[in-house]
């Protein structure tokens, strides 16, 4: 429960050929995380990934590993507790940087967390040496000066000698037993010490070839992407001959919707063409009254002639009998006048007689 992810990345996952170490076998079939663990009961710090249900990296970090950069996106440490290499196939370079910076934090925390052990280590066997040493002097003081029990009897000085003896040899016993724990952690570290040189030795030895590899992985993955270019440019041309293709099958429906529109259209003017024999018919018979009207209009065009010629001349004649009226008026009117005079002389004439 103590132990809790402080980074995590994804990455694909290598080991090195057990049997050549000199090859990488795959040891993850896609990118899986890989993540930091800290464990703060025992102060330590692991690398581990899972891919499924299954542990491929259980590395504990120690401050004699190094991380090397093998390529702009590879990277690898070695484990000499689980006797292997681990390498690691990063997506960018920012994550692999992310992850070798990372690394060093995380290898100087282990060696700080070390070297307080150590102190803490050296502080106890400082301490059980000390008081190793000062039980006797404590004991001999307290023999010369005597304490309050040894004022009220004094016993016998084997007694005190064995005590004192006793003492002595209980510090030594703890002084071996610690020298021992540390010949033998010594040895331990002497031996991870050794086994990490020989790996260090062997993966210096692979980076020749892991480099071969590499510019041969780069030569092949140049070429791939020339391919890759390539298929590009036939998925775009591809792609350009579908959207034509869809345009022309667009066209073709549309077509074949005038032409359905043009067959319907056919179909009407066959059907108006079937009733064209008797609008022709019926426009003959038109035609014929046509003509007799146009007939019959210039019979009567003409006898409206001739009754404008009539009423011209009868015009005319109402004119010129105007005009005799006229003069017969005149000529009635002066009578009439002539005719009053007349009338008025003959009654002068009347008075007169």
């Amino acid at each position: 429960m103590g132990e809790q992810p402080i980074f995590t990345t994804r990455a694909h996952v290598f080991q090195i050929d057990p049997t050549t170490k000199k090859n990488w076998v795959p040891a993850s079939k896609q990118a899986v995380a890989v993540s930091y663990f800290y464990d703060s009961t025992r102060n330590s710090y692991r690398i581990i990934s899972v891919d499924g249900t299954k542990v491929i990296i259980n590395s504990t970090i120690t401050p004699n590993m190094t991380f090397t950069k093998t390529s702009q996106k590879f990277g690898q440490w070695a484990d000499s507790r689980a006797n292997t290499v681990f390498g690691l196939g990063f997506p960018t370079e920012q994550h692999l940087a992310k992850f070798a910076e990372k690394f060093l934090e995380v290898k100087e925390s282990a060696k700080l967390a070390r070297d307080k052990s150590q102190e803490k280590m050296e502080t106890s066997s400082n301490h059980s040496q000390e008081s190793g040493r000062g039980t006797p002097s404590s004991t001999q003081a307290s023999s010369i000066n005597g304490t309050d029990d040894e004022k009220i009897y004094h016993g016998p000085p084997d007694v005190l000698l064995k005590s004192e003896n006793d003492s002595l040899k209980a510090a030594v016993e703890q002084s071996n037993t610690n020298v021992k724990k540390w010949e033998t952690e010594l040895q331990t570290l002497r031996e991870s010490n050794a086994r990490l040189t020989d790996s260090l030795q062997e993966s210096n030895t692979s980076v020749e070839t892991w480099k071969k590899q590499v510019l041969i992985c780069q030569e092949e993955s140049s070429h791939l992407r020339n391919k890759i270019t390539a298929l590009e440019a036939q998925c775009n041309e591809v792609g350009q001959e579908k959207d034509t293709n869809t345009r022309l099958t667009n066209r073709v429906k549309e077509l074949e919707v005038e032409l359905q529109d043009k067959d319907l259209e056919l179909e009407n003017l066959r059907k108006q063409a079937e009733i064209i024999p008797r609008l022709m018919g019926e426009c003959d018979g038109i035609t014929e009254k046509l003509k007799a009207a146009e007939r019959r209009n210039g019979e009567l065009e003409a006898r409206v002639e001739a009754l404008q010629r009539d009423v011209e001349g009868r015009q005319q004649q109402q004119g010129n009998m105007k005009l005799e009226l006229k003069k017969l008026t005149d000529t009635l009117d002066g009578k009439l006048d002539e005719l009053q005079e007349f009338r008025q002389g003959l009654s002068k004439l009347g008075a007169d007689n």
